[in-house]
């Protein structure tokens, strides 16, 4: 089992950056596969990045070419660098594990993953 802790979110002006943070308490970490999902007010939660084990990702198509997702093995920490952010990435964002491994679109199923973090808000004012 294991433990995640998001961090980082907060309020920022369209066309800002934001660098989300998720640790894990597992020395099994390097082996999970990882991904960020979000849920806005009033809509469903959904993928925005995923990164297995080899390091295979896939990023949501409302995110391509702006979010970056990363894993550093040694500290036990994902990360979700956000560049050119727009009022519609307003937000919870979650980190999500599990320690089945999934590529593709299978990266941003939510039912995929079995470990859930508490979520680090994110606000870009219109």
């Amino acid at each position: 089992q294991v433990q995640l802790v998001e961090s980082g979110g907060g309020s920022v002006q369209a066309g800002g950056s934001l660098k989300l943070s998720c640790t894990a308490s597992s020395y099994m970490f390097s082996t999970y596969c990882m991904a960020w999902f979000r849920q806005a007010p009033g809509k469903e939660r959904e993928g925005v990045a995923g990164v297995n084990s080899d390091g295979d990702t896939q990023y949501a198509d409302s995110v391509k070419g702006r979010f970056t997702i990363s894993r550093d093995n040694a500290k036990n920490i994902l990360y979700l660098q956000m560049n050119s952010l727009k009022p519609e990435d307003t937000g919870m964002y979650y980190c999500a594990a599990d320690e089945l491994q999934a590529s593709g679109d299978f990266l941003l199923v939510e039912s995929h993953f079995n470990y859930w973090g508490q979520g680090t808000q994110v606000t870009v004012p219109s």
